[in-house]
């Protein structure tokens, strides 16, 4: 066999950043005092239902509209309304909590390119992040149910997280309420065609897990039932 057959190999070589920066391990501090504060204030404000979609909804839309009537009757029932604090499905949710004159917390995120939070939160009750994935965690550990209008990817990472919380049972089984049904439909049909029954990658059980609906009334009497069941308490989620 002849020796050009056997190439040498380049020696190995250690890739490194290009770039670190001394802020970064400061950093951890900044993170700390974020979980501290929403922790502190979160805590105060009792039970809520968290209200995702889309931040480019426009008030002209049905779903805007079902966002502000199903959070003024969450607010009849007994709920405080918890958002993103933006735009669109945000504010329509903080809207209705507001028109009932019940709890409006609004958690915003630090963008380049976007306005600060909606004018419907209290002002007690506004709570700036830099960081996502702790706003993630107050998003999720002060519901105690969760309503997914339609939206992007924002509101496909929360449902995907949260329900894979509740799977996991990281956290304890809560009412999980999809809005829209022409919206969610072709995503549920999909999970339990591919996901489910082509590929097993989920339980038949795990579709249990959640209610969809085009019906506000359907949607808050799904909370109601489950908290009138025993064993069912008003708690944070960890």
């Amino acid at each position: 066999m002849s020796t050009e057959n056997f190439k040498i190999k380049k020696p190995y070589r250690d890739r490194s950043w290009t770039q670190i920066n001394a802020s970064n391990s400061w950093a951890i501090f900044r993170i700390m005092s974020e979980f501290v504060d929403a922790y502190e204030k979160m805590n105060k404000i009792g039970p809520c239902v968290s209200v995702f979609g889309s931040a480019r909804t426009k008030k002209s839309s049905k779903h805007y509209k079902m966002a502000v009537s199903i959070s003024e009757r969450l607010v009849e029932e007994g709920y405080g309304v918890i958002t993103g604090g933006g735009p669109g499905i945000m504010e329509a949710a903080n809207r209705g909590a507001r028109n009932a004159g019940g709890r409006s917390v609004g958690l915003n995120i630090e963008l380049p390119h976007e306005q600060g939070h909606n004018l419907y939160i209290d002002t007690d009750k506004v709570i700036n992040f830099h960081y996502f994935f702790v706003r993630k965690v107050a998003l999720v550990k002060y519901a105690q149910a969760f309503v997914f209008f339609p939206g992007g990817f924002g509101t496909m990472d929360e449902i995907f997280e949260v329900m894979t919380l509740v799977q996991t049972k990281k956290i304890d089984r809560i009412p999980l309420v999809f809005v829209g049904k022409s919206y969610w439909g072709g995503l549920l049909k999909w999970i339990t065609a591919t996901m489910l029954k082509k590929h097993a990658y989920i339980k038949e059980g795990d579709l249990d897990l959640f209610l969809l609906t085009d019906d506000i009334e359907e949607a808050i009497t799904y909370i109601n039932a489950f908290y009138d069941q025993p064993n069912h308490e008003l708690t944070p989620n960890f």
